[in-house]
């Protein structure tokens, strides 16, 4: 499998992905738990170092899997997860970035993805009531605490791009592109 860096952050990432989503969430049902940690494992036998999970991905339940799939290998994979949702009883229910939320997520996730620290951390949407500059500083505080190593956005402007870059270098942007979506009744 051949290998890319993700721009200047010198984090090295198998150029396939594997997105977990769809084992627990959005594209019909949920695989088995046996069924998706034995698909992760197989992707990890091929070659693929690269995984992103998100807490909003069941919710919870994805990043669990995730985690108890690659457990044995974490050293060798890059782990990717999402924040920037708010949840009353499980249920999402909008945005939330503050840098309180995003403390709090990433314990939780650091938890259920059984590690020690996220590899790339992204911001799931721009949260238009919460200045970047403060979402990129929270993130940029874990990343001194060794919890997350690099930030990440997802589906950004640039000029949102630009300006949590200046606080906290952006390591990567997802943008979605997929000839599938669960908005368009797609049921592959």
């Amino acid at each position: 499998m051949q290998k890319r860096t993700l721009g200047k952050s010198g984090l090295e990432v198998s150029a396939l992905g594997f997105g977990c989503m769809g084992l627990s969430f959005g594209y019909g049902p949920a695989a088995s738990r046996q069924d998706g940690i034995a698909i992760i494992r197989a992707a990890v036998d091929a070659g693929v170092t690269f995984f992103a999970t998100a807490e909003v991905y069941g919710p919870f339940t994805n990043e669990d899997l995730v985690g108890e799939a690659l457990a044995p290998v974490r050293d060798q994979v890059v782990i990717a997860t999402k924040f920037g949702f708010k949840y009353e009883n499980g249920v999402r229910t909008g945005l939330d970035s503050r840098p309180a939320r995003i403390r709090e997520m990433v314990e939780a996730s650091l938890k259920r993805l059984r590690t020690d620290r996220i590899d790339l951390l992204y911001q799931h949407r721009v949260d238009p009531d919460v200045p970047i500059e403060d979402v990129a500083g929270a993130v940029r505080e874990l990343i001194q605490q060794g919890k997350v190593r690099h930030l990440g956005l997802s589906e950004a402007a640039v000029r949102t791009i630009r300006r949590a870059h200046a606080v906290q270098p952006v390591a990567a942007l997802q943008s979605e592109y997929s000839l599938c979506r669960a908005e368009t009744g797609c049921t592959a």
